[in-house]
């Protein structure tokens, strides 16, 4: 096979991966931050944080990531007025969709913990916010470390059906190329092979975290 086509490729998909990761890494911090308020949301005694919480958490789970993303990228603006570009459209979509698994974590990291810790902190004379803050969330966050990086490894290859709202990230980049050269066999194959390495570096990074913690 002649790889000379490489030599066009392979910069378009590091100019995708450049587009892949920001995406993926602002849209899972930013669902970090959603997905906690779901997560507490969802084990408050307040009956009406609980139901928005579980009603976000329905929608996000009950919808095709790829559907979220024609919806705020073409509704939205429609409905708002805004304009969005298709980069901030993406970071939406992963900000939400991963917020909403996210929360799920959170509230097994937190009711995971042991309750005679709760006991341990109101006994010391800590208030419940008190305890909450310096006992319960150091314990749950570092649990929930492996599964949000987990949830970080799902949102890159997430972000492959961004590209049907032309996101130049990889996909889009392999979609592009073959488009113009018409080398479907070494565009797919050759971006098949770049999101393995990619994933399986990221899992080996999971993995050397997870040994860490562990120790």
């Amino acid at each position: 096979m002649d790889l000379s086509f490489l030599s066009v490729l392979l910069p378009m998909l590091f100019e995708g991966l450049k587009v892949t990761i920001y995406i993926a890494v602002v849209g899972i911090l930013l669902g970090f931050l959603v997905g906690s308020l779901a997560g507490f949301g969802l084990i408050a005694k307040n009956k009406v944080a609980r139901t928005i919480a579980e009603v976000y958490i329905w929608i996000i789970r009950a919808t095709p990531l790829i559907v979220q993303a024609l919806y705020v990228y073409y509704v939205v603006p429609k409905m708002t007025g805004l304009d969005m570009s298709s980069n901030t459209a993406g970071i939406i979509v992963i900000t939400f969709n991963s917020g909403a698994f996210i929360a799920e974590i959170v509230r097994g990291a937190l009711t995971g913990i042991d309750p005679g810790q709760r006991e341990a902190g109101l006994s010391l004379g800590l208030t419940p916010g008190q305890t909450m803050r310096h006992i319960i969330i150091p314990q749950a966050f570092r649990s929930m470390l492996p599964a949000l990086f987990n949830q970080f490894i799902i949102s890159v290859k997430d972000t492959a059906l961004l590209s049907v709202i032309v996101v130049n990230e990889i996909t889009h980049q392999i979609e592009s190329y073959a488009s113009i050269t018409f080398k479907t066999i070494e565009a797919y194959t050759t971006g098949a092979v770049f999101y393995l390495v990619l994933i399986s570096i990221l899992i080996i990074a999971q993995k050397m975290i997870e040994r860490r913690l562990k120790k």
